[in-house]
This record gives structure tokens, sequence and C-alpha cells, in this order.
């Protein structure tokens, strides 16, 4: 059985009537297939719905009307990104299923916060608009402009405002004032990071490279190795690194290379790891075959960051902690109050 809405029979202020008064409207209005209809001529075959349930909450519900309202600026959107058919129909139907969701939430939302008599005043709203103009530099001229191009005037704004606010104090009374960071967790935290906070290595790399081409012989290949032997040899020598990479090297197989700036060890290869991160500075690898060429590397010099202390991180550590305990607490929050509340969806 599907649920419709009675216009002017549902409601009167902000309570339910009576289920008697609502069949006295149905018959009243001659309404049979439980739906408002819009007058129609007398050889009509079927009413025109104008209206209907898609979901109660508790005492209040959801209409269609309501769903529609917030769901067609993001089908628009959907449906703009030129999907095949079936794959913009897959999305829409989950985008609005998940969309009826977040509608249920809210709703148990805006009942607890009038359960809690919470409530936020219009100087707390203008006070927040005056935070957005100034982080985001914007004007109120902005503002305006932004909202209409969204089909929003200011009231809409200021509605949408009011409601955040209501929800984070909501979310304040509920959920956050019941959290409790410890030392042990954040220390617990530190110690299970160590990659995150120890210090970071950063080298700056030189090279001389001769590439091998994709169809080398063994000769050829022979030839580019005793190449790159020959100007290891000199940097055995004493020739500095930066001499051999300005030289002209006139054979066929030619030597390439030059500076090749500052990396981080991790974002280097891990073949290329595993043979600098013991480098020191001044120091040059072997001949390495590397992604079809011979090169030799060469560390100029390296800067380390020092490790973060547990004192230096305390507080971010404190503050990651704490949002993941709140995103955390608050679903379990609100699945409790989704089991406590009575939730009829109706597709």
């Amino acid at each position: 059985m599907e649920w419709w809405v009675f216009k002017g029979c549902y409601s009167f202020g902000a309570k339910p009537l009576t289920g008697a008064f609502i069949l006295g409207c149905l018959w009243l209005f001659g309404i049979v297939a439980g739906a408002t209809m819009v007058p129609q001529p007398a050889l009509a075959e079927k009413p025109v719905i104008v209206d209907r349930i898609v979901a109660v909450v508790n005492d209040e519900i959801i209409t269609l009307y309501d769903l529609n309202q917030k769901f067609e600026p993001y089908a628009k959107n959907i449906k703009a990104l030129q999907y095949s058919a079936e794959k913009e129909r897959k999305m829409l139907f989950k985008f609005r299923s998940d969309l009826l969701s977040n509608l249920v939430e809210s709703k148990l939302a805006d009942q607890e916060i009038e359960k809690n008599k919470l409530f936020v005043t219009e100087a707390e709203i203008d006070n927040t608009i005056e935070r957005v103009k100034t982080n985001r530099s914007f004007t109120d001229e902005d503002i305006r402009t932004g909202l209409a191009e969204q089909g929003l005037t200011m009231e809409d704004y200021r509605k949408e405002l009011k409601e955040q606010l209501l929800r984070g104090r909501l979310v304040n009374l509920e959920v956050k004032s019941k959290i409790v960071v410890t030392d042990e967790n954040v220390q617990a935290y530190y110690d299970s990071h160590h990659e995150k906070y120890r210090g970071e290595k950063k080298i700056h790399l030189w090279n001389i490279y001769i590439p091998i081409p994709e169809y080398a012989g063994d000769s050829e290949k022979r030839s580019a190795f005793q190449k790159m032997e020959s100007i290891l040899s000199k940097l055995k020598q004493g020739v500095p690194f930066e001499k051999l990479t300005e030289d002209d090297f006139t054979a066929s197989l030619a030597a390439k290379g030059g500076d090749l700036g500052m990396f981080l060890v991790k974002e280097l290869s891990s073949q290329l790891q595993s043979v600098v991160e013991n480098m020191k500075a001044g120091e040059y690898s072997s001949i390495l075959e590397t992604n079809s060429v011979y090169q030799i590397l060469y560390v100029e010099k390296i800067i380390e960051t020092p490790s973060k202390s547990f004192e230096e991180v305390r507080k971010a550590i404190e503050d990651i902690l704490y949002k993941e305990l709140v995103d955390t607490k608050y679903q379990e929050w609100l699945e409790d109050l989704r089991k406590r509340s009575h939730i009829k969806v109706i597709q």
C-alpha cells in the first residue's frame, strides 16, 4: 500500500491530525485511490498525482516534492556528464537513494535539535557570513552573485547556515562532549607512525648515462659498457663528475648526463633507493643498468631534516585522533538513533 499526501488534511501547524479527520477529508473530497488530484474533465481515466510520501520519520514525513527539490540540481550535473544511458540510470538511482537516506538523517537530526531546544541567533548567522567573507575575501555582492548562479537567495543561504550551525551544536552535545583523547592514545599513534614523523632525506643527484638501443646486439652493448667503464676510471682518477658531464663525447655511443636535481629517497625507484640510501655526499655509484641505459649516479649533497619529537607533534596527533573519533562516534550515535526511531521508506 502506498502512502500519499492529502494536501490540506495531513497537518495543521506542525502536528499531524487524527486518522479520523484524515478519513473524513478523504470522503469529503471523494479521494478513493489515496492521492491528491488535480481537477480533471469528466472523461479523464486516471487521477494526476501531485505529491506522495516517500518516507515517514517518527511523526513526520518526507514527500516526493522534498526529494525532487534536493535531487534536481544533482541530476542535472550527472546528465551533463553524458554517460551511457545504462550508467546514467544506475548513477541517478544510487544518488537518489543516498539522498533520501540523507534526508531521513537530517529529519532525525532536526527532531533531536527540537527535543534538546537548541537554537542559533541571527547574530550568530551574521558572524558566520562575515567569517566566510573574510576567509575567502568575498564581498556581499560576490556572495549574492554566487548564490544567484545556483538559483538561491540570501534568505536561502541564511537558512542553510542556520541548519548547519544547529547540527554542529547537536554534534557537540551528543558526540564531541563525550570524546576524550588520552595521552596513551596519542603515544600509541606516534609509536605506530614512525615513518610519518621521522626526518626526511633529500639527495642532490647527477648522472652520466649511455642509452642501450632497443635492438642492440651483444657487441653494441659491450661497447657501451666499456665506454661507461672508461668514465668510471676517470672518476676514480679524481676527475670531477661535473667535468665529465660537460665533455663532448663524439663517439657513436655518446655519454649524456647532468644535474638531476633534489629528490626524496622515497621518490626514487626501489632499485635506485637501494643504491643511494647508503651513499655519502661526493660519492658515485658503480655502473648501473636501469631502464635500457647504463648509468653512474653521483650524490652532490644530502639534506636531512630532523625527526619530529613527540612533544612537537602531540597537538597535531590529538587533532587527528579527535576527528577520527568524532566521525566514528557520530555514525554510532546516528545508527543508534535510527534504531530507536520509527522509519519507513516507501519506494
